[in-house]
C-alpha cells in the first residue's frame, strides 16, 4: 500500500502535536486565569463583608436605636457603594441582604430570586461561639465593654438564578447577619474574550507551525529530491552523474557516497559490455564477409539443383543471419555508446511506406493491407537506418499476425513531427511483455513465439536508431486483439495529397 506523503505526514504530526499542546496549555490556562478572577472576587467579598460591620448597630443596643442606626438608606448606600467597588468601566449587579440576630430582615434587595439563595446561605452558618477569657476582678465586674465575637469564616459558593450566575459570600456576626451576591456576568465576559483569542490564536498558531514543518521537511528531504533526479537521469547516457557530497547533510552522506559508487560500478560494467560488444561485432564482421564471399562463389561452381547447392544455400542464409545481428550488436553499441552517426539526407518517408508495401505483398499476400498517408512526407534523416526501422515493425506485423489477418498504416502529420502508425491484427500482449517488449534479446512467451524467428533485437534497435533522429518508437495501448507501433520523427513541413489504398486477399 503506498503511504501518503513523508512530508505531509511530517507537516501534520508537527501540527497535531503541537495543536494537542496548544489545546492543552490553553484549557489549563482558561481555569487557572478563571480561578485567579473568583479568587480575587472573593477577597473582595471578604474585605466587604468585614467592612459592613460598622453599618451594623452595636450588641446590646436597644431595638428602637437599632432600627435608627439600620435604616434602609444606610444601606441602600452601602449597596450602592459595592456596585462601584466591584464594577471595573461599569456598574456590576450586587444583591445585599441584612439580618439582625433574630433572624429579622433589616435590608434585601429588589430580586427577589438572589434573595432566597442568600437566605438559605446564611440560614446554613452557624452563629459565632463567644471567646473564653477569665472573668474580670469583683470590683471591676460592671466595667468595660463586652467582649468581642469574631464572626465565622465567610463561605463563598457560586450560584445559578434564572438569569445569571452569582458569586455569593455570607457570614455572621454577634449582632447581625450579612450576606452580599456578586453578578459573574462581567467575569464571564472576560473570560469569553480569551477564549475567543484561544480559538483564534490556536488554529493560526498550528497553520504557523504546519507550514513550518512544511518548508523544514522540504529543506531536510532536499537531498532525498537531488538523489531521486540524478536517478532518474541514470540512462546509458547518464551514467556519469554523481552526486556532490560537499552540501549535504551528515546523515545523508553515507546514502550519497554508496549511490555514487554504484553508479561508478554501473558505468564500469556498461563500459566494458558495450566495448566487448562492438569488439566481437567488429572482430567478427570480417570474417563473416569472407566467409559469405566463400560460400556465394562456391555455390556458382557447384551443379545446379544437387544437394551440395542446397546445402551451401542453407549454409549462406544462416551467414547473412548471422551477419544481420552482428551489424545490429554494432549499431547498438554504438547507439549505448552515443557513437551512432547518421548519415543526414532527405527521405521520402511516403516512398519508403510504398517500398515496405510491396514487400508485404510478396511476402504476405494472405494479408489485408490498409493505408492512409500522403505524398511527399518528407523529413532529414539516414536513409538506410530508417529502412531498418520500418523493415523491423513491418517484419513483426507479419510476424505476430493473425491467420488471414490485417495490417493497417496510417500517419498523422503535425508542423514538427511525422506520426507513423503501423498496426496488425494479433493476440493480446500481457502486461508484463508490454513493459519489457523493447528490451533487448527479450521475446515474451516462448508459448507465443517459439515457432517464430529472431533474437529480439529488432525492436531495441528501431527505438535507438529512432532516438538517434530526436524521435522514439512506442508500443500503444489499443483495443485488445491488435498490436500498434508509433514512429515519431522531427520533419519538414511539406504538403501533398492523401493516398489512400485498400487491398484484399
Amino acid at each position: 500500500m503506498k503511504l501518503p506523503s513523508f512530508r505531509l505526514r511530517i507537516a501534520l504530526l508537527s501540527a497535531a502535536l503541537a495543536g494537542t499542546t496548544l489545546v492543552g496549555f490553553g484549557a489549563v490556562s482558561w481555569f487557572q486565569i478563571y480561578n485567579a478572577k473568583i479568587s480575587r472576587l472573593d477577597a473582595e467579598l471578604l474585605n466587604h463583608l468585614m467592612r459592613a460591620t460598622p453599618n451594623l448597630p452595636p450588641r446590646g443596643e436597644p431595638p428602637e436605636n437599632q432600627g435608627k442606626e439600620s435604616r434602609p438608606s444606610r444601606w441602600q448606600f452601602y449597596e450602592d457603594s459595592l456596585s462601584d467597588a466591584f464594577g471595573t468601566n461599569t456598574k456590576t449587579a450586587i444583591a445585599l441582604l441584612v439580618l439582625d440576630a433574630n433572624g429579622n430582615t433589616l435590608y434585601q434587595s429588589a430580586d427577589v430570586e438572589v434573595n432566597r439563595l442568600l437566605l438559605k446561605h446564611l440560614q446554613l452558618i452557624p452563629l459565632p461561639s463567644p471567646p473564653q477569657r477569665e472573668p474580670p476582678p469583683p470590683s471591676n465586674r460592671n466595667v468595660g465593654p463586652p467582649p468581642f465575637l469574631r464572626p465565622r469564616p465567610p463561605k463563598f459558593v457560586t450560584e445559578q438564578t434564572t438569569k445569571a450566575a452569582w458569586r455569593i459570600g455570607a457570614t455572621k456576626f454577634p449582632n447581625a447577619q450579612v450576606g452580599i451576591a456578586v453578578n459573574l456576568q462581567a467575569v464571564d465576559q472576560e473570560m469569553a474574550t480569551i477564549r475567543n483569542i484561544f480559538l483564534v490564536s490556536i488554529p493560526g498558531s498550528l497553520l504557523l507551525v504546519a507550514i513550518g514543518a512544511w518548508l523544514v521537511s522540504g529543506g531536510a528531504l532536499r537531498p532525498i529530491h537531488q538523489l531521486t533526479g540524478v536517478i532518474q537521469q541514470v540512462t546509458v547516457k547518464g551514467l556519469d552523474q554523481r552526486i556532490p557530497v560537499g552540501t549535504t547533510d551528515v546523515e545523508f552522506v553515507e546514502l550519497i557516497q554508496v549511490f555514487n559508487l554504484m553508479l561508478e560500478r554501473l558505468e564500469r560494467s556498461f563500459t566494458q559490455a558495450s566495448r566487448f560488444s562492438g569488439d566481437a561485432a567488429h572482430e567478427l564482421k570480417t570474417p563473416l564477409t569472407i566467409l559469405q564471399g566463400e560460400l556465394e562463389r562456391t555455390l556458382q561452381q557447384v551443379d545446379p539443383g544437387s544437394e551440395v547447392q542446397q546445402r551451401l544455400s542453407n549454409l549462406l542464409d544462416e551467414v547473412r543471419r548471422l551477419s544481420g545481428i552482428m551489424r545490429k550488436l554494432l549499431l547498438l553499441s554504438l547507439a549505448d555508446a552515443g557513437k551512432m552517426s547518421l548519415y543526414l539526407v532527405e527521405v521520402d518517408m511516403s516512398e519508403l511506406l510504398m517500398e515496405m508495401l510491396e514487400d508485404v505483398e510478396m511476402l504476405a499476400p494472405h494479408l489485408t493491407v490498409q493505408t492512409d498517408f500522403t505524398d511527399g512526407l518528407r523529413l532529414q534523416g539516414d536513409r538506410d537506418l530508417l529502412i531498418q526501422v520500418l523493415q523491423n515493425l513491418f517484419s513483426n506485423a507479419i510476424k505476430y499476425n493473425l491467420a488471414n489477418g490485417w495490417i493497417k498504416i496510417r500517419t498523422h502529420q503535425t508542423q514538427t513531427t511525422l506520426h507513423v502508425i503501423i498496426a496488425n491484427a494479433s493476440k493480446d500482449i500481457p502486461a508484463s511483455d508490454r513493459l519489457r517488449i523493447f528490451d533487448r534479446f527479450y521475446r515474451g512467451d516462448p508459448a507465443r513465439t517459439r515457432k517464430i524467428e529472431g533474437i529480439g533485437l529488432g525492436l531495441s534497435l528501431a527505438r535507438e536508431i529512432a532516438r538517434a533522429h530526436h524521435g522514439d518508437l512506442t508500443l500503444d495501448s489499443t483495443a485488445f486483439g491488435q498490436t500498434t507501433f508509433t514512429l515519431t520523427l522531427p520533419i519538414k513541413e511539406v504538403g501533398g495529397e492523401r493516398r489512400e489504398k485498400v487491398r484484399s486477399s
